[in-house]
This record gives structure tokens, sequence and C-alpha cells, in this order.
């Protein structure tokens, strides 16, 4: 779960990409016969875990074009998507998002879909507990690449935060 002093990552923004083709990529994660995993060599890969990091706000950028899924294909309920369509400005950003700090200014009153939570994901996007880690990093780093691009400092920040994250 993420702190007051951590921007929010919006789930509605994180999952607001196009759906990918379910393919499989080949992989060189082989599981040993108590289960777990290694990434060839014998090393043990790391799943890694979603934290949000300061001064991003990529999911703060609400209006971020055709590549992006709509409001209306994220929620069922119209009061939602009211909401969420209010809260866009002129320039695409989130009316609550302070570009100079890069801080969310109703932080601790963020509506549902701006908390980046199991149950949240659950229930709008129906990714069970196992995977959400998995789903919310990559959502974060496809809204990042999208909003500064594939060789900024966000995304590098994103990447060494969620490697060197540790369990709750």
């Amino acid at each position: 779960m993420s702190t007051p002093m951590n921007l929010c990552l919006s789930t509605i923004n994180m999952a607001t990409r196009r759906p990918r083709p379910k393919t499989k990529p080949a992989s060189k994660t082989r599981r040993s016969s108590n289960g777990s995993s290694f990434a060839g060599f014998g090393r043990e890969k790391k799943e890694p875990l979603w934290r949000c990091v300061e001064n991003c706000g990529a999911c703060c950028k609400l209006d971020k074009g055709p590549s992006f899924v709509t409001p209306e294909e994220v929620f069922d309920d119209p009061a939602d998507i009211e909401l969420y369509r209010s809260m866009i400005g002129p320039d695409g950003w989130c009316v609550h998002f302070e570009k100079s700090t890069r801080k969310c200014s109703i932080y601790p009153d963020r509506p549902y879909f701006c908390r980046v939570e199991e149950d949240v994901f659950k229930s709008l996007y129906g990714i069970d507990k196992k995977k959400f880690n998995k789903e919310a990093c990559s959502f974060c780093r496809d809204t990042i690449k999208a909003i500064y691009g594939s060789n900024s400092k966000e995304l590098d920040d994103f990447n060494h935060a969620i490697r060197s994250s540790k369990p709750d």
C-alpha cells in the first residue's frame, strides 16, 4: 500500500493501456522441485513488488490519447465516469496534480480509482491478489513510458524502486 509521502499511481491510469495480445514470451525461468523460481545460472528470480515513486505522477496524466482505454471502458458506474472526466484539466493532467511539486493536492482524499491496492485491481480489472504486483508494475511501466519515454529518469527511478523493494 502506498504512503502519503508518495504520489499515488492511479490504477485507472495504469490500467488504461490497451490490452496486449496474450502471448507467452519465452522464459529462462525454471521451477525447481520445491516450486521456487530460478532465472538462469541458478539465481533465484525475485518477483517485483509494486512501489509508488515520488516525483513521477505519470498516472496523473488522465487524458493519454487513443492508445489507452476510455473511462467508459473501465467503469460500470456513470458517477465514476463523471468524476474521472471532471478531474481532467485542459492540458490532460489531473486538476489536483501540482506540477511544480509533482504531488497530489488531495492525496488523503483521492478517489478509490486513484489507489493502487489489491482490492481496487480486483474490482476494476479482475486481477487477483497473486498477480497484483506483476500487473501493477507492468501498468506503471507502460504509463511512465507513454508519458515520459522509455529512456526517462522516471522509468529508471521506478525500475530501481521495484528491484530494491522488500516484502512487507
